[in-house]
């Protein structure tokens, strides 16, 4: 599925955070969104998944104007299609390991724990299922908040910072993980960083400033 922005326009008051921002990230791609702090990057995101409202512009996945639904509709449509990678992780502290990443699958009726414990494999997180999240690291907590995202195979994955907070050996595993689930199951990956290095592997890379976005 695509997802195609055109003309995106985002202000608080009289200050514009962003503007003309159009861009298409096809199914399968990965598309790395680089800029200053503060020109809204994270704000872009939150846009992409319904989860912020727009000034002007259009926000289109898989041929559904997101903006045309109505919040219940929105809240469905991002339980089914979109992965989020929040930068303060958003894990449950009453949950365990396990039944956080299981979040997604159980909004959906989709019980899996093969599939759970397969995600904690993947993302270094074997055997830890039920520990709670005040047991984990920050490191930890956003392995968890990655294996949460990916769980259920979105077509559309969103990720705010998602190596900020790990060294640079789990980094390059974790940046393995999103490539795998975008490649193996066509996903569209839009990541927002600062690092250089997982910028370096993106298909693409495109600057976001007050006044649009380019390559």
């Amino acid at each position: 599925m695509t997802l195609r922005i055109t003309g995106l326009a985002k202000r608080y008051s009289e200050a514009t955070v962003f503007e003309q921002v159009s861009l298409e990230v096809a199914s399968g791609e990965f598309v790395a969104v680089v800029g200053e702090s503060g020109v809204g990057k994270s704000t872009l995101l939150n846009c992409m998944a319904g989860l912020d409202s727009w000034d002007a512009g259009s926000v289109v996945h898989g041929g559904i104007d997101i903006g045309a639904l109505d919040a219940e509709a929105r809240a469905l449509w991002r339980r089914k299609h979109v992965g989020f990678v929040f930068q303060a992780f958003h894990v449950l502290p009453h949950l365990d390991v396990a039944q956080n990443v299981a979040l997604p699958l159980m909004l959906l009726k989709q019980q899996d724990p093969a599939r759970v414990a397969h995600m904690l494999d993947a993302v270094g997180l074997g055997g830890l299922g039920e520990r709670l999240p005040q047991q984990l690291s920050g490191g930890q907590l956003q392995r968890v908040a990655i294996a949460r995202a990916l769980v259920h195979r979105p077509a559309l994955l969103l990720a705010d910072e998602p190596t900020g907070n790990l060294d640079p050996t789990t980094a390059a595993k974790v940046m393995d993980v999103l490539l795998a689930q975008t490649r193996e199951h066509g996903a569209s990956l839009v990541l927002v960083t600062h690092s250089e290095a997982a910028a370096a592997r993106a298909d693409r890379v495109l600057h976001l400033s007050a006044d649009g976005i380019r390559a």
